[in-house]
């Protein structure tokens, strides 16, 4: 029989529909956070999530987050960012919802030191604004193998056919597709898994599928290690960095996808900014084995 002590609590998160399941492990020993992430991320027999979000100490920061994929790799994820800074500015606060207070932090991850700024509005809902530090262009920063300066329109082959993809770096890889029209269902799930274990590509990329719509952009997303999600935020910004690139959107840029929308701020020169929502779900406690590891 599991002791209550063999259980490890989380908390279910999401922001614009990229759902994660939040632990802080500020006071606990590791478990085996890859393994871990493969078990509770899997929609019928774990708790179901888009990837594992762990709050760690850090010396540097007012937290450190570890962010890892349904398949156990680690990464960096711009919603789950917005999520942990929401968690841990309310968690220092010892209360889920300030009406009217702001909080600044800073979080230690992946791709870096990133700064966050939580805001209240009166009737409860919350906004985060997150750093989300420089686009890189780079072949080997991103990394793609293919010679250049940059990769913008790339005629990528695929399943017979050729893609113009733009790809960068925004703290994780991406592939970006300029479309006029998003794909339908088949050519979306034929040609996206494709692109991402593409062997250009050789730690795979996410794939951003990206339609202007007037000042906007509509996305539909493909990451890796996770398949389809409703957000990704810095795929988002990938989004709006290519779409920019291009000369279709001006600085302060709302994408839009399945789960709702960010705005992404685009200043030349400067690191990348987006702004959305991180929204408590539930809590509950996950069973482990007794010897601390994942069930």
């Amino acid at each position: 029989m599991k002791r209550p002590e063999d259980h490890l609590p989380f908390t279910k998160m999401q922001g614009v529909g990229n759902d994660f399941v939040v632990v802080d492990g500020r006071d606990l020993r590791d478990p085996g956070w890859s393994g871990l992430a493969r078990e509770v991320c899997h929609r019928h027999f774990g708790i179901g999530a888009d990837g594992l979000l762990v709050i760690e100490r850090s010396h540097r920061a007012d937290a450190a987050m570890r962010m890892y994929n349904p398949d156990g790799t680690p990464d960096m994820c711009g919603n789950g960012l917005r999520c942990v800074a929401r968690y841990v500015a309310d968690s220092a606060a010892g209360s889920r919802a300030r009406p009217g207070a702001d909080g600044a932090l800073t979080i230690a991850t992946l791709a870096g030191m990133r700064a966050a700024a939580v805001r209240y509005a009166p009737g409860g809902e919350c906004s985060v604004t997150v750093d989300m530090g420089l686009p890189r262009f780079a072949p080997v920063d991103i990394p793609m193998r293919v010679s250049g300066q940059r990769v913008t329109d790339y005629p990528l082959e695929v399943d017979g056919e050729v893609l113009p993809v733009t790809a960068l770096s925004t703290g994780t890889t991406h592939a970006v597709i300029l479309v006029d029209e998003l794909p339908d269902e088949e050519t979306f799930r034929r040609l996206s898994p494709r692109i991402e274990n593409h062997p250009l590509f050789p730690e795979r990329t996410s794939v951003m599928w990206t339609l202007r719509e007037g000042e906007a952009l509509r996305v539909r997303i493909w990451e890796r290690g996770a398949g389809e999600t409703w957000g990704c935020g810095t795929g988002a910004c990938a989004a709006a960095v290519a779409a920019r690139l291009h000369g279709l959107v001006g600085e302060d840029v709302e994408v839009r996808s399945k789960g709702g929308a960010v705005t992404v701020h685009l200043r030349d020169g400067e690191a990348l900014a987006q702004t959305g929502p991180a929204e408590y779900v539930f809590e509950g406690r996950y069973a482990l084995d007794p010897d601390g590891q994942a069930a």
